[in-house]
């Protein structure tokens, strides 16, 4: 028996071996797919190859595959999708990787062949397939313009050039064919963009339109001034413009100096999606890696950017270059993706252990990179802002429903960039319904709102360390390098309601941010918000050793905020409209001005210990309440100018339990993507002097008011922009309070007639006194009340 099982050992042996060895398949531009795959037969096509590990897994579930392309473009008729056919066990990889760093492009477009003929005025025309469906064209490799109104311009933002008139019936009664042109608008409030196309306009010049809806706030409406139109033939007027007429397959280019139509490659976009990697939660997707490759040429899809993102502002199409689905230690390793249309990477559901490593991501037309959860995993979710589950009709359990969301990802050491450039609701990184991703070491910039989002707080855990985000909120407002929503379950449009929810029922505050999330070692800055923006409800963070370099830290509404030990160069704290109890702490931080507050009552656990400019601004904080221990002097910075903000030996700082934090180790530090990063312009340090500088304030009928003012003020009340008179306070004898005003209520219109100084606010309310009650146009809860004044 002993030596029957030996032989047969001796017999099986090899055949394991040959197992577990592993196989190599190669694919070329110019290969064969009847070719063997060979380094000399190499095939034609990477579903070929795919084809081909199908069948080997078949025999060789556990076998390591690798797939190497030959250098060139691949030109793809249809996206290539990964699925449990092709990729392996737990024990095993799947490998497509570029073949010895040869350049290889996979490409969602395909190569024209056009033969150009003049048309006129320096514009050419040429025949091609009648109904083609793209919305992308290259010359020599660069993306060109649909034609416009207004013409592109590189140094105007947002759009790159913005008109009113861009529906205006005499325009649009010029236009011969204005069916299929696209209109896109910023929103009213700069919290993101719509894009539309225009079915149909009448004798009239009306235009009647499909879209609007890719945002989560649409009750606001339409910004009057940022928006242009484009697919117009009558707007192709400058070089660098394209036009495709479907009906007649005639495409018209006025090429830009230096382009040889004759010799010149000319591409469009087709596709949406390049590479699918899918699996599903049951059966995951495991061990694939992709390395080495870049991604370009895909369509725009904005007009399929419709689902809401809970209520964060956030609406989203789950689509990009790369979609990855159920799937289990994946990595996606020192790619690019470049020149497309919508997102660029998009982690879809239910995936663990996904890294997406040392990538350039750059001129995309959306995020580069969501990670994004089912709503199904969420207990009693609820869509858009003003929507509320009853709380008799809430589950009230801690944590997800089921675990179809990414967990335990990590999106580290990537290039971000000039990302955003239609969808304008877009991040660096974006999560939604996900829990422990860290996101580290990235560099992000160039970009029309956020650096790096999290739109709700489901469920934290996460670990956003060592990243430099900066030149962000570009193209918008109100929002922040970093920025965060929580409106969770506890959370409720109505503060009151609020107010009486989180009374009633703690637990539900941390019911779906149960983890903490750690936001430190970061490099902010943000020039037009906060360099970190934890806005409505966004609960349990821990955020430490951040240098903000401009825009400051602010808390609005939420619970268990710990900040200590950042450095918030020329700005400082700004704590908006606060819960009691709040459980908030801010010590052991350098602020360079005086804290910001905005409607707060109630200044949390611990604020103290913290090092302030001057005397005068260390007051104004004692005199609320806080900051007992605090101290006030020069923090002695090493070396400011260089971005060296670590304090000398002597500094008050060490005092008051600060202490120094790396200042070389904020993005990316791989050599191939390092040297091509940019790095954030360092501020000159202002000098705050002891003049109190605030605008003038006034006692009204028992309450304290102002004129609104300062993007801090605009963002607490949930304005678009600076006017109206704004309620600081109100004392608890006002007869204010019996008709109904409220403290952060902003007069906007008294008897009808704007109101956006003081003066005009109190000669409105004294011409006339015959009366016995004016009518007051308030803003609260960001929406318009009238309330009637009794004098």
């Amino acid at each position: 028996m002993t030596l029957r099982l030996l032989v047969l050992g001796v017999i099986l042996l090899p055949t394991l071996l040959f197992a577990q060895k592993g196989s190599t398949l190669y694919v070329s531009p110019f290969g064969n797919d009847q070719a063997k795959g060979t380094l000399d037969q190499p095939f034609a096509s990477v579903q070929k190859a795919l084809t081909k590990v199908a069948e080997i897994r078949k025999d060789n579930p556990l076998q390591p595959i690798s797939i190497l392309l030959r250098q060139g473009t691949y030109y793809l008729n249809q996206s290539i999708e990964i699925t449990n056919k092709e990729a392996a066990s737990k024990n095993g990889t799947l490998l497509i990787s570029a073949y010895k760093d040869e350049k290889v492009i996979l490409s969602g477009g395909q190569q024209l062949k056009l033969q150009w003929e003049p048309y006129k005025d320096g514009v050419f025309k040429a025949q091609m397939e009648k109904k083609l469906n793209f919305d992308h064209f290259f010359v020599d490799g660069k993306p060109q313009i649909l034609a416009r109104y207004p013409d592109y311009d590189a140094s105007i933002l947002p759009w790159h050039g913005y008109a009113e008139d861009i529906l205006s019936a005499e325009r649009l009664k010029s236009y011969k064919h204005a069916q299929g042109a696209y209109i896109h608008r910023m929103h009213s409030g700069l919290w993101g963009s719509y894009d539309f196309i225009i079915d149909s306009v009448d004798q009239k010049g009306k235009p009647f339109l499909t879209g609007g809806y890719q945002a989560n706030r649409n009750n606001y409406g339409y910004h009057p001034k940022f928006g242009f139109i484009e697919n117009v033939m009558e707007e192709l007027n400058a070089p660098g413009e394209w036009f495709y007429d479907k009906e007649n397959g005639i495409i018209y280019y006025k090429p830009i100096a230096g382009v040889v139509l004759s010799k010149a490659v000319f591409e469009a976009s087709f596709l949406e999606n390049i590479l699918t990697i899918k699996g599903s939660r049951k059966q995951p997707v495991s061990n694939v890696e992709v390395k080495g490759i870049t991604f370009q040429h895909t369509l725009r899809t904005f007009m399929k950017t419709h689902e809401q993102l809970l209520r964060s502002d956030w609406a989203i199409y789950r689509q990009g270059a790369l979609l990855i689905e159920g799937a289990e230690y994946v990595s996606v390793e020192n790619c690019n993706f470049e020149y497309l249309g919508g997102n660029a990477v998009f982690i879809n559901n239910y995936n663990r252990n996904v890294i997406i490593k040392g990538n350039h991501i750059h001129d995309a037309g959306a995020t580069a990179i969501n990670l994004v959860g089912s709503p199904d995993a969420v207990r009693s979710p609820a869509f858009e802002y003003r929507l509320f589950v009853p709380l008799s009709e809430m589950d009230t359990l801690i944590g997800p429903k089921t675990p179809d969301y990414p967990a335990l990802c990590n999106i580290t050491e990537n290039l971000i960039h000039d990302i955003g450039q239609i969808e304008k609701q877009s991040a660096g990184v974006n999560l939604s319904m996900t829990s422990e991703i860290t996101v580290s070491h990235n560099s992000i910039y160039d970009v029309p709102r956020a650096g790096i989002n999290i739109c709700d707080g489901t469920w934290g855990g996460h670990d956003i360390a060592f990243n430099d985000v900066f030149n962000s909120v570009l193209e918008t407002g109100d929002h922040g390098s970093f920025n965060s929503w929580g409106r969770d379950r506890y959370w409720h449009p109505d503060r009151k309601t609020m107010d009486q929810i989180v009374a009633q029922h703690p637990t539900l505050i941390l019911a779906d941010a149960y983890k903490p999330t750690r936001l430190h070692n970061n490099r902010m800055r943000c020039d037009r918000g906060w360099d970190i923006d934890l806005d409505d409800g966004s609960s349990n963070y821990i955020i430490y050793n951040n240098l903000c370099l401009n825009g400051g830290l602010k808390f609005r509404e939420g619970f268990h905020r710990i900040a200590y030990n950042n450095i918030l160069v020329n700005n400082s704290f700004h704590p908006h409209v606060w819960f009691q109890n709040s459980m908030d702490e801010f010590r052991n931080n350098i602020v360079c001005t005086e804290y910001k507050p905005i409607w707060i009552s109630n200044w949390g656990q611990t604020i103290d210990q913290n090092l302030f400019p001057n005397k005068n601004a260390l007051l104004k904080a004692k005199a609320n309440g806080t900051d007992q221990h605090s101290l006030a002097g020069n923090p002695l910075f090493e070396n400011p100018s260089k971005g060296d903000f670590s304090v000398r030996k002597g500094s008050l700082a060490f005092a008051i339990g600060f202490r120094n934090f790396p200042m070389n180790q904020f993005g990316v530090t791989i050599p191939r993507l390092k040297v091509l990063a940019k790095t954030p312009v360092i501020p000159d340090l202002v000098t705050i002097d002891e003049k109190d500088n605030d605008d003038q304030i006034i006692n009204w009928r028992g309450a304290k008011l102002k004129r609104l003012k300062g993007l801090s003020e605009i963002s607490a009340t949930g304005m678009t922009h600076e006017a109206g008179i704004l309620i600081q306070s109100i004392g608890k004898n006002s007869p204010l309070i019996k008709i109904g005003i409220q403290p952060n209520d902003v007069i906007l219109k008294v008897k009808k007639k704007e109101t956006n100084s003081l003066s005009e606010f109190l000669s409105v309310y004294a011409e006339d006194t015959s009366s016995s009650s004016l009518k007051f146009t308030i803003w609260r809860n960001q929406q318009q009340l009238e309330i009637e004044v009794i004098r």
